[in-house]
């Protein structure tokens, strides 16, 4: 199992949520994933959409209560 780190970005609007994740991303290694805690909405379609981008891989996201968590594996 991958470590997984949480970005907790409640309370922050886009891009935050997506710069919060950018910089995350350059402290863990291939193969980790990063998960993203977001209660801006538009982070469940603007963090995948990034990520299919920049090549990292897309896990998934739920939201409970109002928060999206988003979820990424760092693949290069």
């Amino acid at each position: 199992m991958a470590d997984r780190k949480i970005v907790d970005a409640r309370g922050s609007f886009c891009p935050g949520p997506l710069m919060e994740l950018i910089a995350a991303m350059k402290t863990i290694e291939v193969g980790d994933e990063l998960e993203v805690l977001s209660t801006d909405k538009g982070s469940a379609t603007d963090i995948p959409e990034w990520i299919n981008k920049v090549k990292h891989e897309y896990v998934g996201t739920t939201e409970e209560a109002g928060i999206w968590h988003v979820v990424v594996r760092k693949m290069k």
